[in-house]
């Protein structure tokens, strides 16, 4: 069987390692950071330090396609998710009651997701992956450079080589490194490429900290998840353990926010949003942390449809990442990853330009609509915030889609069919240019939203946001 190596442990990673160790293939995990996999999840979130992903312990989320992933291919690892006190959340909970009085729909099930921090979400993974028999994961393994075949034909990559100076063997290599992934620069020093790129900064900053409460419980949204109040927003994720997340999104390039790193002053705003200031209600677990600089970025080793390099598969974040505030990057990566299986498991003994081509196809007919979605919306979002800080009303978006995806927030309040299709974008099932391309849907969207009133959540005002934060 093939020999793989997957560079990054994390939940890409190991999930992609024991993923095709199962399958049979002989596999090694390489993770740059060397610290263990703690005992306990306890010990996870207090003590675990992984410098290598930058929001473990921001706002996390498993959207309900995730779920059905890990209960599709990893059964196992989910139970032991639940077991470690993942929050079962049913999405349908957020629908209107006026929609809800219509009663259930067949499969309304799909909605359900649990919900844990990032430190347990991977102290369980990881602690399953290195009970996985046949998976070797060796933490502390830092990758210095590609090895490989240079002809006259497309380079091909045959391993690694490790700073230790070790060298490894390999059929294929898979990129699961994450936002931090060095392989444009590896290729870059072999004198290949460059990768077709395309980044930009998503334009948002994020102040959260998680709250724990003395019961077990956790408190319950009113309203989205994702709150847009004026020019910034509100992330509440309940999580694990009677844990939950709150964050405010705002604009990176709207200075006078960012007073809100100060505790004191992050709290006043929550406080003064009548829908959110229960979530204070909690103790403080987690320092108030704030990350910025987070970039929207695809990945693709093609020129003229043909591909820079065989033998590697750029995976998850390493392939594409985006704002992590709609919550799908880790579902879209476990999608990936099944992706991943399915293609090796059909194309990889068919030759190095087959699957290349054939990983290429998967992803941009699978993955690449919810980079290109995310995107558009991250974009509308920051054109509004900039009307209102300066006092305008924000224009009347000109592309048609962008049209639909503003009145489906409006339209979705007055129709549960509208509702479950937002769900289902949210869930990362199905993308809304699909949706708008069924019979009647983008007609029922815009007549809805031509009726109704945009509900406007409550919150301060610029003027009353400004005074608050002095």
């Amino acid at each position: 069987m093939p020999r793989i190596i997957v560079l990054g442990g994390g939940v890409c990673g190991l999930t992609a390692g024991m993923l095709l160790t199962r399958d049979g293939h002989e596999v090694t995990v390489l993770e740059r950071d060397a610290a263990p996999v703690p005992e306990s999840v306890d010990e996870a979130w207090e003590k675990w330090s992984r410098d290598g992903v930058t929001q473990f312990r921001l706002a996390h989320f498993l959207a309900p396609a995730g779920r059905v992933v890990l209960e599709d291919t990893l059964p196992d690892v989910l139970a032991a998710l639940d077991s470690a006190g993942a929050l079962r959340l049913d999405l349908l909970g957020l629908m209107p009651p006026n929609l809800a009085e219509d009663g259930a729909r067949a499969g309304d099930e799909r909605f359900v997701t649990y919900t844990a921090r990032r430190p347990v979400f991977e102290q369980v993974l990881g602690a399953a992956a290195e009970g996985e028999p046949g998976l070797e994961v060796r933490r502390g393994s830092a990758v210095k450079e590609l090895t490989m075949r240079v002809g006259s034909g497309t380079p091909h990559v045959t391993g690694v080589r490790l700073h230790s100076g070790e060298t490894l063997p390999a059929d294929l290599v898979v990129d699961a490194m994450g936002r931090s992934s060095q392989m444009p620069r590896w290729l870059s020093d072999a004198g290949i490429g460059p990768l077709h790129e395309e980044s930009e900064d998503s334009g948002f900053i994020y102040y959260g900290r998680y709250f724990r409460s003395a019961d077990g419980t956790t408190p319950q949204p009113i309203g989205p998840l994702l709150a847009p109040i004026g020019t910034f927003s509100i992330l509440t994720l309940p999580s694990d353990s009677g844990t939950w997340a709150v964050t405010i999104v705002a604009s990176s390039g709207d200075q006078v926010l960012k007073r809100m790193r100060d505790p004191d002053l992050w709290t006043a705003v929550i406080e003064a949003c009548p829908l959110h200031a229960h979530w204070l209600a909690g103790e403080p677990i987690s320092d108030l942390e704030s990350m910025g600089g987070v970039l929207d970025r695809y990945r693709r080793p093609l020129i003229d449809g043909r591909p820079l390099i065989t033998g590697i598969a750029l995976l998850g974040d390493a392939w594409a990442c985006t704002n992590p505030s709609l919550g799908r990057g880790m579902s879209l990566g476990l999608l990936h990853t099944q992706c991943l299986r399915e293609v090796v498991s059909s194309h990889l003994d068919e030759g190095p330009l087959e699957f290349a081509q054939a990983w290429d196809a998967v992803t941009e007919a699978q993955l690449t609509p919810w980079y290109r979605e995310t995107v558009a919306e991250d974009r509308d979002r920051l054109h509004e915030i900039d009307a209102l800080r300066n006092g305008l009303e924000p224009a009347a978006p000109s592309e048609r889609s962008a049209v639909l995806r503003g009145a489906l927030n409006t339209a979705m309040l007055h129709d549960p069919d509208l509702f479950r299709a937002y769900l289902a974008s949210r869930s990362v099932f199905t993308p809304l240019s699909e949706t708008f391309a069924e019979d009647g849907a983008a007609e029922r969207t815009l007549e809805l939203a031509g009726a109704n009133e945009r509900l406007l959540l409550p919150g301060p005002s610029r003027e009353e946001l400004l005074a608050l934060l002095g």
